[in-house]
């Protein structure tokens, strides 16, 4: 069989890619351009573009190779419930060099599978799992979004050999066996994906690649950052009144939040550094079974704003002096409630006791909208 290649610096871009896709869906292997490795793909629901794979990388086992998904919000065809750890990890790294093996209770449910047949679960699903990509590089997703059927894909060359990173490598051991290569020029971090397997309890690294152990643990927290102006009063109240909440809707201890991946802190716009709480927002709380005795004060800063997912602010003049500090982070300031919450600095202990209410009653709404 002659293996047609397409060099993409010179052929008709749009062409070559709906002609990749048509081989896919006629049943053809199609090699391709990932920002780590080059890949093989196949379409899933194809059992005989299956098999050719299958022999092709030798594999046996009667394992499913990986799905490749050209964006992220098609992976609710293939994992309808996400929360906690896979999510973070979706939100965070995708697109990009993480596969990620989640765990699907019922396979037969998800919309891929209703929307083709329960014979194709095997090529995709198994023991009540699925591993899936979805690459940061423009090739791939346009490739994978093109293509009408899903696609499984696996590294670009016969086993036991080097992953390649560059067409002319993957010819070495594929010309002949495949139908196409798409030739994009060296693969850009020319290193394999990092693999993880998540599920309710947290992940498991499986295999280190582009990302390390590190660097997942980072990424699978979830940093919340409350400001005010001084960070005495109406910022620590709603740190300490965020991680009740937190640790109700997980239900968790607070002392628990950080070994379940959540973190809050508090700061403020023009705060000094170790100034103590208040003594009405300590006494406040204090008869809401929280304690922020221990709290010391410190100005916002570019550090804190860029390692937070949500950035919850008092006042509207406030987020927007967190936007003129760090525009990147636009998308994750607000208000933490619909109206301003007012400073109830130099204020009686009812004026703090309403203020932390109005705060608790913002932060219960928000956390509404927090998917944890």
């Amino acid at each position: 069989m002659a293996t047609k290649v397409v060099n993409l610096e010179t052929a008709s871009y749009s062409e070559a890619i709906r002609e990749a896709a048509d081989v896919l869906t006629r049943g053809g292997l199609v090699v391709f351009p990932t920002e780590t490795v080059y890949g093989v793909g196949a379409c899933a629901t194809l059992p005989e573009a299956v098999e050719r794979l299958r022999v092709l990388k030798s594999r046996t086992d009667g394992k499913p190779f990986t799905v490749h998904i050209g964006q992220k919000s098609a992976i609710h065809r293939f994992v309808p419930e996400m929360a906690g750890t896979a999510r973070r990890l979706v939100e965070k790294t995708w697109p990009g060099p993480l596969t990620i093996i989640f765990e699907v209770a019922d396979a037969q449910a998800t919309p891929v599978i209703q929307e083709t047949s329960p014979e194709h679960v095997p090529a995709m699903y198994h023991n009540g799992t699925i591993g899936v990509r979805c690459p940061d590089d423009h090739v791939a997703s346009d490739l994978l979004t093109q293509t009408s059927l899903p696609v499984v894909a696996a590294s670009a060359n016969l086993a036991g050999n080097p992953a390649p990173v560059t067409a002319e490598e993957a010819l070495a051991d594929l010309d002949g066996r495949v139908d196409l290569v798409l030739d994009a020029g060296r693969s850009r971090y020319a290193k394999a994906s990092t693999i993880v397997q998540v599920d309710a309890k947290g992940y498991r690294v499986l295999r280190e690649g582009i990302l390390d152990e590190r660097t997942i643990r980072r990424l699978n927290r979830t940093n919340f950052l409350l400001v005010c102006s001084g960070n005495t009063c109406r910022s620590p109240m709603a740190a300490g009144l965020l991680r009740r909440l937190l640790a109700e809707k997980l239900q968790c201890r607070e002392d628990e939040l950080a070994e379940k991946g959540y973190y809050v802190e508090s700061a403020g716009t023009g705060a000094c550094s170790g100034a103590p709480a208040t003594p009405e927002a300590i006494e406040v709380l204090r008869a809401k079974g929280i304690e922020i005795a221990g709290h010391r004060s410190q100005p916002l800063t570019l550090e804190q704003i860029n390692r937070a997912d949500y950035i919850f602010a008092m006042t509207g003049r406030q987020a927007e002096n967190i936007k003129s500090l760090a525009a990147h982070a636009e998308h994750r300031v607000q208000k933490v409630g619909d109206e301003d919450i007012e400073d109830p600095i130099g204020g009686t202990e009812e004026e703090y006791r309403a203020c932390a209410n109005q705060i608790e009653s913002a932060l219960r709404r928000r956390l509404e909208e927090v998917v944890l």
